[in-house]
């Protein structure tokens, strides 16, 4: 019998991980051993199940998804992590790779797309949707900015200062606490080289890497 490959899913939506179970249990040569709803869990649980395959969403709270897979790496390099997210910028689609993601899928794909990701995941082989390659490929030839780019979750953080929301506020609506919320904004002043809120919010609109037509997605 052919050795199955064993599979966390990593998701901060009920309703996401249902589905993705749902899709891969119906595989034969997949198992299912793990739900994490956040980064932290998704840490904890790496450690604990030793998955070939980890399925991570980027934009969770508490830890997101290219931390979770930087440390997951740190202390596993041979588990295998496929990102599975809605985000598709490319500073996303960097962190995930630098953080050392080995595929990187958008949630819309086909399903049979996702099968062959988990197969070539568990193999040790860069997964990576036609479109994510190509930003990609063209992202390593743009030379890259002295400063670090914001992830995600820091964008979002970032545009909520941008509109008055208070640490407070900010947190109720990432679903998170205020301790994250100041170390994320600790993370970006650092970043972008500033000391205050308002600096940062200047900075981020000056380099492109904040727009303030309307309030990020939380996914």
């Amino acid at each position: 019998m052919t050795e199955r490959i064993r599979i966390l899913i990593t998701d901060d939506h009920p309703v996401v991980r249902a589905g993705l179970q749902g899709m891969l249990a119906s595989q034969p040569d997949f198992e299912i051993v793990g739900e994490a709803t956040d980064g932290v869990e998704a840490v904890a649980l790496a450690g604990r199940l030793l998955p070939q395959v980890i399925l991570m969403d980027l934009s969770m709270p508490e830890m997101d998804g290219a931390e979770a897979t930087r440390q997951i790496k740190a202390k596993h390099p041979n588990l295998h992590i496929l990102i599975l997210t809605t985000y598709e910028s490319d500073a996303d689609i960097l962190r995930a790779v630098e953080a050392g993601a080995t595929g990187y899928l958008l949630k819309d794909a086909p399903r049979e797309d996702l099968y062959r990701a988990v197969r070539a995941a568990a193999r040790g082989e860069s997964a990576l949707a036609p479109t994510i390659a190509s930003r990609l490929m063209q992202a390593m030839r743009t030379p890259a900015p002295t400063a670090e780019i914001l992830s995600a979750r820091e964008t979002e953080v970032l545009a909520r200062v941008a509109k008055g929301a208070s640490n407070k506020e900010i947190a109720r609506a990432l679903h998170i606490s205020e301790a994250t919320v100041k170390s994320h904004l600790l993370h970006i002043f650092g970043k972008l080289g500033v000391d205050d809120r308002t600096a940062a919010v200047t900075a981020a609109l000056e380099r492109g890497w904040l727009r303030l037509d309307k309030t990020p997605k939380i996914y």
